[in-house]
């Protein structure tokens, strides 16, 4: 398909070329198309599969922690084929044109030939492809084959799970790769050793590897909210995830990882299920450790792995049991990292010297050393030990290796009674190896979530996530994916009601508003919307019925006393919104409205002027602004703190004719962090040219 897709774009430039009929039109689509497959490119070689599940995770989530140096040759790629993509509007400015008597139907078979182009581009497929995962289904089919285990387990046994990042087993070939991972050769020959192991759909990165392994389930985002992860106060809280059944029976969990815990919700989620102690690179950084032991993800492994031993220890002589979870980070794509302990392991290969490589028979060594300091000590016999990768290598400096090789995860089982032997898995996926764990700790446990255990003779004869994302091309698969989507909020989602903390509470979960909640007929929840919310409701099917929480102020022109409001809508045109009182007793989403005769009301989004918070003394300020696009209709401009939370003053305003504005503020208290933003419709546009916050020259105290 490249090479038809390169010939579209040669035949789109002469048809570009051939007639100034339209030109603008041509050139602008050629140049959204051009930038477009850029963006694929850059994201493929991020992601190894296109656009996919985990970009849309990515967008949503919190990218705090993210090593981005390691990525700048990619980035600085992107940034030239973005510039390239950029000729076609430069191009019409060429004064000698083809003279042609035929500019429509030029610009006719243009079109042709620009549809045909997106239909032969990757864009295409992955579109197709995140339709299929994320569409609505029912689920109902599949319901019945989330387990929670409930049996007790009779003689508890401590657990260290070692996760290694994108630590294919497909490294510890040694007719590809002799002599690079030897201990783990090892290590493997002792174990039970789990053969052909894949990672199915939405469990393809990093946390959805923790979350497919440790909940039985694939990750994917709640509905309609691929672009506001942070804003969830829960992670899937309505999955029960080993985590979660191991505190049942009286384990204590324990985290340690190098990275971010903030990045892709890592830590949010093991904090929702179970975790006692989830550390991170902020722990590490407060335990004074020199630089050198850091890259741009955070404490390198040599560090990670012997602070893992040294809690080993500390909880095992606690005499309770717990599981010690921990995640390297060193052979993260696309060339890894050499901690201090390996600056001079080199990996002489064919292939030639790749910083990769070197970390990867790096982190052979480190692991091995830990399994093995864990099984010399006397608590040895009493722990259970996995090894497993996280998901399969992303684009890395070994891509073109891995390519020829069928490759498979990591997972390896250690301790006293497991038998060491190879197990071939077939139709089986990182979904079931929590549910294998727990087999081998309790043999009547044979399930947790939609994992099955590998161990489980009858495994091929049930009903299995794992064999259905690889049966006829994953058709039914998407059905598990609505299930793990419905996960996150619960069933119980027509009541809403505001908590304590400001937060809407929508079947289990906690969210930050303002939120627009979408009803389909039968009153399921089709969508959540928390990012541009004032657009998706003017947007929103108006068949449906739509609930939007936000500040008062967002539904009333009059409205100055910062409480909260929910507007309810549905396919009658019945509205009703409800007032701060009756939210915090929670409202019925499902219960009659008031008849409407009116236009669809138009909603106000809040919209931030300043860039960042500053500390402001208490006293009477003059906010001095020149706006250069303003409403035409008045609007509210006010000024907030603690992250927005609080209301310190608020004015109604209208631009005069030079769009100057000036209002009034006075602050009772000092404020650490006032931040300004003005109240408009998604359609409304306030473009300002200079701002300031004086102080007035009266009543300014300090």
């Amino acid at each position: 398909m490249l090479w038809i897709l390169l010939l579209s774009l040669l035949l789109l430039t002469w048809l570009l070329l051939a007639s100034r009929t339209w030109v603008w039109w041509k050139a602008g689509l050629m140049s959204l198309l051009m930038l477009a497959l850029s963006a694929w490119w850059l994201i493929d070689k991020l992601s190894g599969d296109g656009l996919n599940a985990a970009t849309l995770y990515h967008l949503g989530a919190d990218m705090e922690g993210a090593g981005i140096a390691d990525f700048k040759r990619y980035i600085a790629g992107f940034i030239v084929l973005a510039l390239v993509s950029l000729l076609p509007l430069a191009m019409t400015r060429i004064r000698r044109w083809q003279r042609s008597g035929h500019g429509g139907a030029i610009f006719g078979g243009f079109v042709v030939v620009w549809f045909g182009a997106i239909l032969v581009s990757p864009l295409y497929h992955d579109g197709q492809r995140l339709y299929q995962q994320m569409r609505p289904v029912d689920y109902s089919m599949v319901a019945p084959e989330y387990r929670v285990p409930q049996q007790p387990l009779r003689k508890p046994r401590n657990i260290v799970w070692i996760y290694g990042e994108s630590l294919e087993r497909t490294y510890l070939d040694e007719a590809t790769f002799p002599g690079l991972m030897p201990n783990l050769n090892r290590l493997a020959a002792q174990s039970l050793d789990v053969r052909g192991l894949a990672s199915a759909e939405g469990g393809g990165w990093t946390i959805a590897g923790l979350v497919s392994s440790m909940c039985g389930v694939p990750l994917t985002t709640a509905q309609g909210d691929e672009n506001s992860m942070g804003r969830m106060g829960s992670f899937l809280p309505e999955a029960v995830c080993l985590g979660d059944y191991l505190k049942q029976q009286g384990y204590t969990n324990h985290y340690l990882g190098g990275a971010n815990g903030q990045f892709a919700g890592k830590g949010q989620f093991l904090a929702t299920h179970g975790f006692d102690a989830v550390d991170d690179l902020a722990w590490f950084k407060q335990q004074k450790i020199a630089r050198a032991h850091f890259s741009t993800w955070g404490v390198h492994d040599d560090v990670l792995l012997d602070k893992a031993y040294d809690r080993f220890m500390q909880l095992s002589r606690k005499g309770e049991p717990f599981m010690l979870t921990t995640l390297t980070m060193d052979t993260h794509h696309p060339a890894g990292h050499l901690p201090v302990a390996c600056k001079r392991t080199r990996y002489q290969s064919d292939y030639g010297n790749i910083g990769l490589l070197n970390a990867l028979k790096c982190t052979d060594g480190l692991i091995s050393r830990l399994v093995d300091r864990i099984q010399a000590s006397p608590y040895g016999q009493d722990t259970l030990i996995v090894i497993a990768s996280d998901h399969l290598a992303m684009p890395n400096d070994l891509s073109h290796v891995l390519a020829r090789q069928s490759r498979e995860n990591l997972l390896l089982f250690l301790g006293k009674d497991i038998a060491p032997r190879q197990l071939a898995a077939t139709d089986a996926s990182t979904l079931d190896s929590g549910a294998t764990l727990l087999s081998l700790l309790e043999p009547q446990i044979n399930a947790i979530g939609f994992g099955r255990s590998l161990l489980d003779p009858k495994r091929a004869d049930r009903a299995s996530a794992s064999a259905a994302a690889f049966r006829d091309n994953g058709r039914d698969y998407p059905r598990y994916l609505a299930f793990s989507r419905s996960l996150w909020l619960g069933d119980k989602t027509r009541q809403l009601r505001i908590d304590d903390d400001n937060q809407v509470v929508v079947g289990l979960q906690h969210v930050q508003p303002p939120v627009l909640l979408e009803y389909d007929k039968q009153w399921d929840l089709k969508s959540v919307y928390l990012e541009n919310t004032s657009k998706q409701f003017d947007l929103a099917d108006p068949a449906n019925t739509l609930a939007y929480v936000d500040r008062c102020t967002a539904f009333e022109d009059g409205s100055a006393d910062g409480d909260w409001c929910a507007m309810l809508v549905n396919q009658d045109k019945g509205i009703k919104l409800f007032r701060d009182e009756q939210l915090r007793t929670g409202i019925a989403v499902d219960g009659p409205l008031d008849p409407s005769t009116g236009p669809r009301p138009s909603i106000r989004q809040a919209h931030m002027i300043t860039q960042k918070g500053r500390r402001t003394r208490a006293g009477q300020y003059m906010l001095q602004m020149v706006a250069r696009q303003s409403p035409d209709r008045g609007f509210w401009i006010e000024a907030v703190s603690s992250q927005r939370k609080v209301v310190v003053a608020q004015q109604w305003v209208q631009p005069d004719a030079d769009g100057r504005i000036n209002v009034p503020f006075g602050l009772d208290h000092e404020v650490d962090d006032l931040e300004i933003r003005a109240w408009l419709n998604h359609a409304e546009k306030l473009a300002v040219d200079t701002f300031a916050l004086v102080p007035s020259r009266r009543g300014n105290r300090g």
